[in-house]
């Protein structure tokens, strides 16, 4: 497990940080993004989508749960928000089809309900608010592709 801490000071520098972590995902990486509302989760996954080079706008799947784009190499991003579900029902299902394809990203948001389905190689990101801009940003590596995104990002 590889743990890596940093303080982020604005949107700008979150989008910076998602797009750091985009352009080292290769396929087959499943991200766990934890943190309040407000706490810059989507922010983070439009960087990793501009790190993949999708260019359509990236919105926050919060009312429809899940939104998928295409990037780079055929790379697929897909993107949950598990926030307004209380059981994961056919949800689950679907997450469970799309984890360890090779040719697709993963992020979760609000990944509570699923968390049986949620692979072990995983990169748990956990966002804290510090302030209305500065974010606290933890991110932990479990597994080897988490773990070759983190030293990438050092």
């Amino acid at each position: 497990m590889g743990i890596m801490k940093l303080v982020v000071g604005s949107d700008d520098e979150m989008r910076q940080l998602g797009e750091k972590i985009g352009r080292l995902v290769e396929g087959g990486e499943f991200i766990e993004l934890i943190g309040d509302v407000g706490a810059g989760k989507t922010t983070l996954t439009k960087g990793i989508a501009l790190g993949l080079d999708i260019t359509e706008p990236v919105q926050s799947p919060t009312f429809t749960i899940s939104r998928v784009y295409e990037g780079r190499g055929g790379i697929e991003l897909r993107h949950y928000d598990f926030y307004r579900l209380n059981e994961a029902g056919i949800m689950s299902d679907e997450l469970s089809e799309s984890i360890g394809i090779d040719d697709v990203v993963t992020v979760v948001e609000w990944a509570g309900v699923v968390d049986g389905v949620m692979p072990q190689d995983r990169l748990r990101v956990d966002i804290a608010a510090d302030s209305e801009q500065t974010r606290t940003v933890e991110l932990t590596g479990y597994g080897e592709s988490s773990k070759r995104v983190l030293e990438g990002l050092q």
